[in-house]
C-alpha cells in the first residue's frame, strides 16, 4: 500500500482531553457520524463499492442509486446517504431520552415503560424518509419485535427478546449504558444485559453487553484500543469473546485498515451465522448459539484496533469493510470518539450530518452527561448505605 492511500494511517497524535462531557460528546457525536458515512453503502461487498465510487471511500457521499433511490431495490424508499443517520442513531437517541426520563440505571422494564412509548407514540424527523414519521415507521423488523412483544403481547420485559432474530440490532444503541457508567466496564455490561433482554437474546444480547462494556472502558483515563479489547475479552462469553479474540490478534497484525479489510473478515467469518453473501443470509442466519457471534461488534473493535485509535481511519475501514457497515461504522465510531473526545470527529462531518439530518447531535450528549453524573451521586449513596449495614452486621458477635 502507498502512502497516498485514503485510508493510510496518519498516526497522529490523538487529542488530549479526559473530561466526562467530551469523552461522552465524543462516542455519540462519534457513532452518528460514524452511521452516516455506513449507510449508503450498507450491504454491499467491498468490491462493489470500490467500483461504485472508483475507489475507497474517503467522506460522506450519496446515495447508491443516486436520484432514483425513492425506488430502488432494496433499500427504497430510504434517502441513505447525503449525511443521513439510519435507524442505529434513531435508537440511541431514543435510548437517551429514556435515561432523560428515569434519571437512574435502565432494566428492561424501562424498555416497556418508556424506550417502546418512544418508538410508536412521538412524531420524529426521520432523515431517510425526509419526513416526520414515528420512528416505528422506519426501525427494521428485529426492533419492530420490541413493540409487538411488549405493547401487544405484555410480555415479561426481561423475557421478551427470546424467539427474536439475533442480530446487532440491541448491540447498535447501547453506547448510552457504556457512556452512564463511564468508567465501571463491569457495570455496563450488565445494566446492557438487563435492557437488551428485552430485544434480544443470545449472542446478539451477549454483543449489547460487550459494546456497553467497551464503550465504559474506552472512557477511563489513559485507555487506548488495547485496553479496550482486554476488557471485552474478560467479560465476553462463548461465540463473543472467541469471534473478538480471533479478529483482534488478526487486526494487531495489521499497521493500517486498507490492509486489515480481508482479513478482518476472514477471521470473523467462522464465528457469522449471516454468510458470505449479506443479502442472502444462509439457512442457519441470526439464530441462538453460544458458538457464533454478530459480525459488527468483533470487526469494529478490530478496526479500533488496526487505526491505532484514530477516529478518521477507524470509520473509513468499517465503511470500506461493507456488509453491514453503517452498524460496524457507528461501534467503531462511538468507541474511537470515548477514547479521544469530540476532538477526535471530523469537525466538517459532524457538522455535515448534523445538518443533513437536521439533528442536534450535542443535546444528547449533554443529557446522558447530566444523567450520568446524577447515576453516579446515587450509585455513591446506595454504596455508602450498603457499606453502613454491612459493617454494622458484620460488627455483630
Amino acid at each position: 500500500m502507498t502512502s497516498t492511500s485514503p485510508l493510510a494511517p496518519t498516526r497522529s497524535a490523538p487529542p488530549t482531553t479526559s473530561t466526562l462531557d467530551d469523552r461522552i460528546a465524543g462516542a455519540l457525536i462519534g457513532a452518528a457520524v460514524g452511521d452516516a458515512l455506513g449507510g449508503p453503502v450498507e450491504g454491499r461487498p467491498p468490491e462493489d463499492i470500490v467500483a461504485r465510487h472508483g475507489g475507497r471511500i474517503t467522506g460522506i457521499v450519496g446515495p447508491w442509486d443516486g436520484d432514483a433511490w425513492r425506488t430502488a431495490r432494496p433499500i427504497a424508499p430510504y434517502h441513505k446517504g447525503d449525511g443521513h443517520v439510519t435507524d442505529d442513531t434513531l435508537m440511541t437517541h431514543a435510548l437517551v431520552r429514556v435515561y432523560g426520563k428515569v434519571r437512574d440505571h435502565l432494566d428492561a422494564y424501562a424498555v416497556a415503560d418508556h424506550l417502546v412509548p418512544e418508538l410508536i407514540a412521538n412524531l420524529r424527523w426521520i432523515p431517510e424518509l425526509e419526513a416526520e414519521a414515528l420512528p416505528l415507521q422506519r426501525i427494521f423488523l428485529a426492533e419492530k419485535w420490541i413493540v409487538a412483544r411488549l405493547h401487544y403481547g405484555h410480555v415479561d420485559p426481561r423475557e421478551a427478546g427470546a424467539g427474536n432474530i439475533v442480530n446487532c440490532g440491541a448491540a447498535m444503541y447501547m453506547a448510552p449504558v457504556g457512556l452512564v457508567n463511564a468508567g465501571d466496564p463491569r457495570a455496563a455490561y450488565a445494566e446492557a444485559l438487563d435492557v437488551a433482554g428485552a430485544h434480544q437474546s443470545s449472542y446478539g444480547r451477549e454483543a449489547a453487553g460487550v459494546f456497553a462494556a467497551a464503550v465504559a472502558a474506552a472512557c477511563a483515563p489513559g485507555a487506548g484500543p488495547t485496553s479496550v479489547v482486554e476488557t471485552c475479552l474478560a467479560l465476553a462469553k462463548d461465540g463473543t469473546r472467541a469471534a473478538i479474540e480471533a479478529v483482534c490478534e488478526t487486526a494487531a497484525r495489521h499497521r493500517d485498515v486498507e490492509g486489515a479489510l480481508r482479513p478482518l473478515r476472514e477471521a470473523v467469518a467462522p464465528f457469522d451465522t449471516v454468510g458470505p453473501d449479506y443479502r442472502a443470509p444462509s439457512l442457519g442466519a441470526r439464530r441462538p448459539s453460544r458458538l457464533h457471534s454478530i459480525e459488527e461488534l468483533p470487526v469494529a473493535l478490530g478496526m479500533l484496533l488496526a487505526a491505532d485509535g484514530d477516529y478518521r481511519q477507524a470509520v473509513l475501514g468499517s465503511v470500506n469493510y461493507g456488509r453491514d457497515c453503517d452498524s460496524i461504522a457507528t461501534m467503531s465510531g462511538a468507541l474511537a470518539g470515548a477514547l479521544h473526545g469530540e476532538g477526535a470527529v471530523p469537525a466538517e462531518w459532524a457538522r455535515a450530518v448534523g445538518e443533513a439530518s437536521r439533528l442536534d447531535l450535542h443535546a444528547p450528549a449533554r443529557t446522558v452527561a447530566e444523567v450520568a453524573r446524577e447515576v453516579f451521586a446515587r450509585d455513591t449513596a446506595r454504596r455508602r448505605t450498603h457499606e453502613a449495614a454491612f459493617i454494622a452486621l458484620a460488627a455483630r458477635p
